[in-house]
């Protein structure tokens, strides 16, 4: 019997997610498109781009999954996880998700948060004390003519909260202009091979790119809110995470590295061309592991164990019957921390971009016109530096995965998907 490679793809993903939840695997049999108010037409549309990306050379596959109205309304994989093997993308296929991580490490220390053992303006240094002496660079220009780094006190301490929405005065060297950023290359700080305390230390040590709670710059926060987590709980950051989160939503593989050698031909990788990210740094490679559990950065995931994450958040925090935060809570971190009221400026590298604020470990729609990407109010969504991307949509009880490995066609990816989904719905 002829059994279409959409049905088939869907059929497979039900049986990989029934080890994490019966409850959702049945929703995923049940599935049909228009239970969902999506169009079979527009669903479409979306498979046709991904194949003309991967026809025309710009990435090697891909793995897109949609929920709405709590129906799967599509999944579907495409092209090859490795261009070097041509083994065929699948459901099991594991990504490097980069900044995906953020959500995740944000949300294990508001379960901190609501247990009463961490505060949002608890400062930093009470954790890690590295860090209460922290200066921030001021350039100015010497009487050589010079652009200089004057170091000057932090007018406030650095909090908790500043690490969940950026606004720490921690930056990334990676990306960007300013003698900062510099200080950041110059130390080399993913040299040798240090765990999360001596990473903050690392970080500690650095100039401030601003002062605490004056402007939002993408940075190293949450991988200082991740040795945060540990302090607090006595646990390593993969340790708290797979017990209170990871084992329990069935994230079975979601971690830091791909250890497991039966594992690791399942690892997603883009075409060699591919791979710079920012100005010096690359892909990093998962099979190799470390002791250094990058909570902003460093996890790897599948399309199934990121569609619990997502769904959970979906459904206020709880999935399957257990709860993982208050309704309250995730309502909370997918506010506006940025707003006008709260005297944050967005520096020049604001990566939500217009009509979007960013809440606690995610970028939160503000406006229904001006960005270039169609979607509601309300919406929560993040992305990696390595081609993933999700989104979570309370208006139109919906949420997307997308998945891919790609550096250089990322954004264009995240803008044509967003607007193909919207542009399928029927009601």
């Amino acid at each position: 019997m002829f059994v279409s490679r959409h049905i088939r793809a869907s059929l497979f993903v039900a049986l990989t997610l029934t080890v994490a939840s019966n409850a959702f695997a049945d929703s995923v049999v049940r599935t049909r498109p228009a239970e969902a108010g999506l169009s079979p037409a527009g669903l479409a549309r979306i498979g046709a781009y991904i194949k003309n990306e991967i026809a025309t050379s710009k990435i090697p596959g891909a793995v897109v999954m949609i929920q709405r109205r709590g129906q799967l309304a599509y999944y579907e994989t495409f092209g090859v996880r490795d261009p070097a093997t041509k083994a065929p993308m699948t459901a099991d296929t594991i990504f490097r998700i980069y900044s995906m991580s953020k959500p995740v490490t944000t949300v294990a220390a508001m379960m901190l948060v609501e247990e009463g053992k961490l505060q949002l303006d608890d400062p930093v240094a009470k954790f890690i004390p590295a860090f209460k002496d922290v200066k921030v660079g001021v350039e100015k220009k010497g009487d050589d003519g010079n652009m200089t780094l004057d170091l000057v006190p932090s007018r406030r301490p650095m909090t908790v909260q500043d690490l969940m929405r950026h606004t720490s005065g921690i930056t990334y060297g990676f990306f960007g202009e300013g003698l900062v950023k510099k200080a950041y290359v110059n130390a080399k700080i993913f040299s040798e091979d240090v765990d999360n305390a001596g990473f903050a230390d690392r970080i500690a040590k650095l100039p401030l790119a601003y002062q605490p709670g004056s402007t939002w710059d993408y940075s190293h926060s949450t991988d200082i809110l991740g040795r945060v987590v540990e302090v607090v709980s006595g646990k390593s950051l993969y340790q708290f995470e797979k017990e209170r989160i990871l084992d329990p939503l069935g994230m079975k593989d979601t971690s830091f590295y791909v250890t497991d050698k039966a594992k690791q031909p399942l690892i997603a990788e883009p075409f060699p061309n591919d791979r710079k990210i920012g100005n010096d740094a690359e892909m990093n490679d998962p099979r190799i592991a470390r002791k250094w559990e990058s909570g902003g950065g460093g996890m790897v995931s599948t399309i199934g164990d990121y569609a619990r994450f997502t769904k959970m958040l979906l459904n206020g925090g709880t999935l399957d019957g257990k709860r993982y935060l208050s309704p309250k809570t995730i309502a909370y971190m997918g506010s506006n921390h940025v707003g006008p009221a709260s005297g944050v400026a967005n520096g020049p590298y604001y990566l939500p971009g217009p009509g979007f604020g960013f809440g606690l470990g995610f970028a939160v729609r503000t406006e229904p016109g001006v960005s270039v990407m169609e979607g509601s109010v309300g919406e929560m969504n993040w992305s990696g530096a390595g081609g993933t991307t999700f989104w979570v949509d309370p208006k139109e009880e919906m949420f997307v995965v997308f998945m891919s490995q790609t550096v250089q066609h990322r954004g264009r990816h995240r803008a044509a998907l967003k607007n193909l989904v919207y542009g399928s719905f029927e009601k």
